[in-house]
C-alpha cells in the first residue's frame, strides 16, 4: 500500500520555496506521492450566498499542473495526484495535452484524479453548464483516453468531435491513470468501467468501506475488467487519534485491498479534522510522526 500526503499550501504559502521544500521533505521521509486539490474560482467570502454552500477566495490554490509541473523538477521519486480535477469545466483536449504532458516530463509519476465537482461559480467563471457536469466528464474520459493511445483519433460523442487528430507528445504508456473522486452510483459505474483508480472520502473503517469496496469490485467483473486493475485511494486523518488509532486504520485499509492511503492535515469532514498548527514545521512534524508510526504495516 502507497501512503501519500496532502499539499498544505493554504497553510504553508504558495511560494517556491515552501511548496519546494515541503514536497522534498515528504519525498526524503519516504512518502510515495503528493495530494494537490483543484479550485479556479472561488466566491467573495464575504458575500451573502443565501446559505448555499460555496467555495470561496479564502483558501489559495495551485493550478495542479502547474504545481506537479514544478515539483517533478525538483523531485526525483516521489509521486503526484490531482485530488481531484474538476474536468467538466475544462477542455478535455487540453487536458489530455497538458496531462501528457506531466507525464513526460515527471517520467509517469502523474494520477489524474477526477471529479465533477460541486462549486458552481466555477462553472459559470469558466462558461461551463453545471447541469451536464456528469454526463459531460464521463465522455471527456473516454476522449483523452483514446488522445492518449492513439496518434491520431476520430471521436464522436454528444459533446467531443474530432475528425483524424491527435496530440503530441503522447504518454509512453498510452495512458495516463485516471482515477475517479466521489460517492454517487455513477462514479461507481465510471471507475469500474473507465478508471484506473476510485478515491472516495467519505467513508470510516468499517462496514460501509467495505461494501462499497465490494460493490465496486463486483461492478468491474460486469464490466469486463480485473478488479485488480482498479485501485482504490482513501484519506486519513493526521489531526485525529493517536499513534495507535492510526495504526489501526492503516490495517484495517490495506486488509480492505486499499493501495494508497493519502495523510492529510488540512481536511476537515464528518471524518476527518486537520491538525491545529499552520505553520510549516507544524505540517512537517505531523505526516513524520504519522509515517514513523505506520511505516511497518505499508
Amino acid at each position: 500500500m502507497q501512503l501519500g500526503a496532502s499539499l498544505p499550501i493554504g497553510d504553508i504559502g504558495t511560494g517556491p520555496s515552501p511548496v519546494r521544500d515541503y514536497a522534498q521533505a515528504a519525498e526524503a521521509l519516504g512518502y510515495d506521492y503528493l495530494v494537490g486539490p483543484d479550485h479556479v474560482l472561488g466566491k467573495n467570502p464575504d458575500a451573502d450566498t443565501g446559505g448555499i454552500r460555496m467555495g470561496t477566495t479564502a483558501t489559495a490554490y495551485h493550478d495542479p499542473f502547474v504545481l506537479f509541473g514544478f515539483l517533478s523538477g525538483v523531485t526525483s521519486k516521489i509521486g503526484f495526484a490531482a485530488g481531484v480535477l474538476i474536468l467538466a469545466q475544462r477542455q478535455a483536449a487540453l487536458v489530455a495535452k497538458q496531462a501528457a504532458c506531466l507525464d513526460e516530463l515527471s517520467e509517469g509519476r502523474f494520477r489524474l484524479g477526477v471529479g465533477v465537482g460541486w462549486n458552481e461559480i466555477e462553472f459559470q467563471g469558466l462558461g461551463a453548464d453545471f447541469h451536464t457536469r456528469g454526463k459531460m466528464s464521463e465522455e471527456q474520459v473516454r476522449y483523452m483516453q483514446a488522445l492518449w493511445a492513439e496518434p491520431h483519433v476520430t471521436f464522436h460523442g454528444a459533446y467531443h468531435h474530432l475528425d483524424d487528430g491527435g496530440i503530441n507528445p503522447r504518454p509512453k504508456s498510452g495512458r495516463v491513470p485516471v482515477w475517479f473522486g466521489g460517492h454517487v452510483e455513477a462514479t461507481f459505474r465510471r471507475a469500474a468501467t473507465y478508471g484506473d483508480g476510485f478515491m472516495p472520502n467519505r467513508w470510516p473503517p468499517g462496514d460501509d468501506a467495505l461494501a462499497a469496496f465490494a460493490k465496486l469490485r463486483a461492478m468491474t467483473i460486469a464490466a469486463g475488467r480485473d478488479p485488480a486493475a482498479v485501485g482504490i485511494e482513501v484519506w486519513m486523518s493526521a489531526g485525529k487519534g493517536t499513534e495507535q488509532d492510526w495504526r489501526n486504520e492503516v490495517a484495517f485499509w490495506k486488509a480492505a485491498g486499499v493501495t494508497h492511503a493519502c495523510v492529510h492535515t488540512t481536511f476537515n469532514s464528518a471524518i476527518h479534522q486537520r491538525i491545529d498548527g499552520h505553520t510549516m514545521q507544524d505540517h512537517l512534524a505531523a505526516i513524520t510522526r504519522y509515517r514513523a508510526a505506520v511505516a511497518d504495516l505499508l
